[in-house]
């Protein structure tokens, strides 16, 4: 009896994921391919594998026992690609890097971009968004977000600062005034991030001092902030690197520190000695450096 490893991660893709259409997405292929190699598979081992139901496909006990087995090999296949993809090459080779929102677009992007015009041997692809790669199966090579990394056998390492203050348009205070701590921003308009984002450090301050604001909008996402502040209608926390650059926003002076959140870049241990990973997260970690005066700003 003749096993194809394909279809064994087929398998393993719908116990994971729980339809074809799922399973389809996770390999990066169709939902017929999927179903064609599930029935090669059964017909391969006389058996069957899924009961087809109307919400899906529900595991036998037979491919149940055999998911730590195909666990096992999914791993090592991986453990493979990874090392062949480690092998020392020099400043050449391929780099997919992951991050989030803003952070990829107006941050980590231009550092990618000058660190490939100089290694003309790298190819580096930016992938940005709000799904967590996971690193240990390849899915990436680095990551760049603000958060710890929980995946096992991860390399994590501070890569720079982002510094947060409160803005206002300059139209806006001309017409609000500056807001005052002692009345709780009383009159002031704000907007925050939206309730599913939880409190998160850079926003997570000020409630306290502005308890009197009236919240306008809630938004999960960084431009809508932006938007609403370059507008005149309301003040908002936002990261220097990006509202400095904004020649009608103005910080907010505030008997309160400056937030800060770290950048961490994410990596498997099986690349540490990559050079083409060396050489761009001390590139990433030196043009942070470079950004001094945004990182700890002065009220």
């Amino acid at each position: 009896m003749s096993i194809n490893w394909d279809d064994l991660k087929v398998a393993l893709a719908i116990v994971r994921h729980g339809t074809l259409s799922a399973a389809a997405r996770a390999l990066g292929t169709t939902q017929p391919t999927v179903s064609r190699r599930l029935d090669a598979l059964e017909r391969s081992l006389q058996a069957k594998l899924f009961d087809r139901e109307a919400g899906g496909l529900r595991p036998t006990a037979l491919v149940l026992a055999l998911v730590g087995g195909l666990e096992q090999m999914d791993a090592g296949a991986f453990s493979i690609q990874r090392q062949v993809a480690a092998r020392d090459t020099g400043l050449s080779g391929e780099i997919l890097v992951t991050s989030l929102d803003w952070l990829g677009d107006d941050v980590i992007a231009p550092m990618l971009a000058r660190f490939g015009a100089a290694h003309p041997g790298v190819q580096i692809e930016l992938i940005n968004g709000t799904r967590v790669f996971n690193l240990a199966r390849g899915e990436a090579d680095l990551a760049f977000r603000f958060g710890s990394f929980e995946q096992e056998n991860l390399i994590e390492r501070r890569v720079g600062e982002v510094a947060y203050a409160l803005y206002a348009s300059t139209e806006y205070l001309q017409q609000h005034g500056t807001p005052d701590v002692g009345d709780g921003f009383e009159g002031h308009r704000l907007v925050y991030l939206d309730r599913a984002a939880g409190e998160v450090p850079h926003e997570a301050w000020l409630p306290a001092l502005a308890r009197h604001a009236r919240i306008v909008l809630r938004s999960n996402g960084l431009r809508a902030h932006m938007a609403a502040v370059r507008d005149g209608v309301a003040m908002a926390v936002l990261p220097c690197l990006l509202a400095d650059r904004e020649p009608r926003l103005r910080r907010v002076a505030l008997p309160h520190p400056a937030p800060v959140r770290w950048v961490r870049v994410g990596f498997h241990s099986d690349m540490r000695d990559t050079p083409r990973i060396r050489a761009l997260v001390d590139h990433v970690v030196g043009e942070f450096e470079l950004l001094g005066a945004c990182l700890n700003p002065k009220q």
